[in-house]
């Protein structure tokens, strides 16, 4: 059977792999497509897509993008897109500077709290992709100020700890609308890692459904069996698309493989042709 993968990370964003070296690991693993989905940017698209050319793999220009929703971070995945178009170009380099903002306060409590990092050493240490909290773990990795990613995320970065700062600005509505304007189509990304309970999450996907969203991941790393029938019943209720993807992200989520998540995860490509019948 033919498989994709619809959600992955590179060193554009807060991944290991170079866009290439992710082109390579999906074609190792006997996938058929792979899109690359990184945080807020486009920037390694034109990489990954020369290599699965000269690696005879179907590569689907994508975006993740982050949007808040009442109190909840919600992330939009955005499929078939072209870097190069000046609208989504516009709306990316707004949502940039909102993102930057954030870490530069999340930098500032690290200050205050004696951390040894500017935006200048994070970047020397991380590269210039898009920072991300996963990078401000990294760093803080790399000076000794913690033993382990998850301390990072257990003791500091995450919502209610002393380096969080929410995230501000973009709304769902926001990332769906970028994403259609542009030929897009608009995915909502891991429904079930936002906690919502099953009446919050249904206004969510009718609510965005309204915006122009044409998609749920029915397929994630994560999921159950259980979880992956009640997210298709979901799309279904709502004329929604199934998508999926492993959300890999290298040495990052070393637990996360491509193609096949912690395991068992298999998206078959009759998913992507669905996806392909959206375009605008």
């Amino acid at each position: 059977m033919k498989r994709v993968d619809l959600h992955t990370h590179s060193l554009a964003s807060d991944g290991s792999l170079s866009p290439a070296q992710v082109v390579a690991e999906a074609k190792a693993e006997g996938l058929s497509a792979v899109a690359l989905t990184d945080h807020d940017t486009m920037a390694g698209i034109s990489e990954a897509v020369e290599a699965a050319k000269n690696s005879g793999i179907e590569c689907i220009p994508g975006i993740e993008l982050s949007a808040v929703y009442g109190e909840k971070e919600v992330h939009i995945v955005g499929l078939f897109l072209d870097e190069k178009n000046p609208v989504l170009a516009e709306k990316l380099e707004a949502f940039r500077k909102i993102r930057e903002a954030r870490n530069l306060k999340m930098i500032e409590k690290m200050q205050l709290a004696g951390v040894d990092i500017t935006m200048e050493k994070l970047r020397e240490a991380e590269g210039d992709g898009v920072m991300t909290r996963a990078n401000l773990a990294r760093y803080l990795l790399h000076i000794g100020y913690i033993s382990s990613i998850k301390e990072a995320f257990d003791k500091y970065l995450s919502p209610g700890l002393p380096f969080f700062v929410p995230k501000t600005g973009v709304t769902p509505e926001d990332a769906v609308r970028a994403i259609r304007d542009s030929g897009g189509v608009a995915v909502l990304a891991h429904p079930l890692l936002y906690k919502f309970s099953p009446a919050e999450l249904e206004r969510c996907v009718e609510r965005l459904k309204d915006d122009g969203l044409q998609a749920v991941e029915t397929f994630y790393s994560t999921y159950s069996a259980a979880d992956e029938r009640a997210m298709k019943r979901l799309a279904l209720k709502y004329g929604l698309a199934f998508s999926g993807g492993s959300d890999f992200h290298g040495s990052v989520k070393p637990h996360i493989h491509i193609g096949s998540g912690m395991g068992k995860l298999v998206i078959p490509y009759e998913v992507l042709e669905g996806l392909k019948r959206l375009r605008g």
